[in-house]
């Protein structure tokens, strides 16, 4: 099993203190709970080899490597665990020579967003929804004191320790699979990310909330959603699916969302981004099983989803509480 004391001590003496009067009693009850491969996939990450990188780099990349690089048989080894932890959806990786090729680039996301950014140096950091981890490592490139990732799903909390491993057990970033709905108001993170959330809540205002009640005064959020063309009165509610997928509830115009953010109490809203997903940003390798972007879409007109809908599109929002 993932053993979450060593993150217990580091945070008892930080302003994140206050969240171990909640946080091991929802663990340990958590792990009674867990998917029927859990235990698999913790073994696969004690498969893999304990390697010491020579070389780490998360500001351009999420890469290690060593000078005297990996036989080609050692290589393999890695490559068959890893991909015992499939689907991998947010990426890529670069380990000892080993691409994971991702189904979502998403460091074409990273550079959309990072020019946008308050400097992430030193600064205590919220990433919900996290997946895999990839762009808390990342955040971590950039300086950040501590990442804290939250997301309920036990193969991303597999495959981020699959990396942490891979990247020298680094202890900057850490991954807690919990939805944010469990976490009490901390109020302490200088920022706080929710990227490729909001459409999969039944109430939006509900989470913007919660993410407001995890920054401190001041802090900042930033917020990436799926939107759609219109004013501040459009918001697209799917009758069943969107891209396929069931889950997706509300998706607004960015005006609607800024007026949304107004409602919770955020200040100095702004939207720095606009962008149509691309098939280049996300589409199937053999990282992933799964259909992907292009099986989501019309086939005979991209602009559509397959069920009519206007294609994918994202904004990204930065707010100050």
């Amino acid at each position: 099993m993932i053993d979450f004391r060593p993150f217990y001590q580091q945070i008892a003496t930080s302003d994140l203190s206050s969240w171990l009067e909640s946080l091991p009693l929802q663990l340990k009850e958590w792990q009674t709970q867990t998917h029927g491969e859990y235990e698999k996939w913790v073994k696969i990450i004690d498969f893999l080899p304990h390697l010491s990188a020579d070389h780490i780099d998360l500001k351009h990349a999420v890469k290690a490597e060593n000078d005297q690089p990996l036989s080609v048989g050692e290589q393999q080894r890695i490559i068959y665990h890893l991909k015992q932890l499939m689907p991998w959806r947010k990426g890529p990786y670069h380990l000892y020579g080993i691409h994971i090729d991702c189904e979502w680039r998403s460091d074409f996301k990273w550079n959309r967003v990072l020019p946008h950014l308050s400097p992430l140096q030193n600064r205590l950091i919220l990433d919900v929804g996290c997946g895999s981890g990839y762009h808390m490592w990342r955040m971590v490139g950039e300086g950040a004191k501590m990442v804290i990732g939250i997301d309920p799903t036990e193969l991303f909390l597999c495959q981020f320790e699959a990396v942490r491993k891979l990247l020298n057990n680094d202890r900057r970033a850490h991954l807690i699979p919990l939805g944010i709905e469990a976490m009490q108001p901390l109020g302490v993170f200088d920022t706080v990310f929710s990227m490729g959330v909001l459409y999969h809540r039944k109430s939006p205002l509900d989470h913007l909330t919660q993410l407001k009640n995890q920054l401190r005064i001041g802090g900042e959020l930033v917020l990436e959603t799926l939107v759609i063309d219109g004013d501040e009165n459009t918001v697209l509610v799917p009758k069943d699916r969107y891209a396929k997928m069931k889950n997706v509830y509300f998706i607004p115009s960015v005006d609607a969302l800024v007026n949304w953010l107004q409602k919770v109490g955020f200040t100095n809203i702004r939207c720095v981004d606009v962008e149509v997903t691309s098939l280049k940003e996300q589409r199937k390798t053999e990282w992933l099983e799964n259909e992907s972007l292009i099986d989501f879409l019309d086939p005979n007109d991209h602009r559509k989803t397959i069920e009519g809908y206007p294609a994918p599109k994202r904004a990204v929002i930065i707010a100050n509480k």
